[in-house]
């Protein structure tokens, strides 16, 4: 299998995520682990984005049992200046934490949710929605309240974006939950009052 064969076929596309599923699932049945890391390494190097979106799904895949993978994500991946790269920096968190499991996961998603860094920080917060739907945070829908509103009046637009977004979606089923969080938001906050007019937009 030539590499240069699937970058020619997802440069080609600009838009969606199947193409760079497919073209991870080929690179991981033709590859050992580490020869799939390496390559990724290398791939992350590439100036096309979709290079860089592949080279961080195949990350995803490995770190769920590759620490270095994980590390490499949180490090590096998150600094990259395209959109659509920490799209796939979410999708591969999530995956980790679906590996491992999400109650498992629970010291990982408070260290990311940690991070100085607003892209670790929102590959968490929109990885995962939505929240309660996942296995652990769909019994204790609280527990993911309450770490998705911790950064309500961040710095980074993208990320209250997201976090108002991620209280939105948990709102449709826990709508009271959702009340009695942003009820005690300080909306004098401009920073706030964004998150805000997210994350109470289905609230009556």
């Amino acid at each position: 299998m030539k590499i240069d064969n699937i970058l020619n076929k997802i440069r080609q596309i600009e838009h969606g995520f199947q193409h760079i599923i497919d073209g991870t699932d080929e690179i991981l049945s033709a590859y050992s682990n580490e020869q799939s890391f390496n390559l990724a390494l290398e791939l992350f190097k590439h100036e096309a984005y979709q290079a860089r979106m592949l080279a961080t799904t195949i990350l995803g895949r490995l770190a769920a049992t590759n620490d270095e993978a994980l590390g490499f994500l949180k490090e590096q991946v998150s600094i990259d200046e395209n959109w659509r790269v920490q799209e796939m920096l979410a999708k591969a968190f999530d995956g980790v934490c679906k590996h491992r499991g999400y109650e498992m996961s629970l010291p990982l998603i408070k260290e990311w949710m940690n991070s100085d860094n607003p892209n670790v920080v929102r590959a968490v917060t929109e990885g995962l929605r939505i929240w309660t739907s996942r296995p652990f945070f769909k019994e204790n829908p609280s527990v993911a309240i309450a770490l998705i509103s911790k950064h309500k009046a961040h710095e980074s637009e993208y990320l209250r974006k997201s976090v108002g977004n991620a209280l939105r979606d948990i709102s449709k089923k826990h709508a009271e939950l959702i009340r009695k969080e942003v009820q005690q938001w300080d909306l004098n906050n401009p920073k706030v009052l964004f998150t805000y007019k997210l994350a109470a937009k289905l609230l009556k």
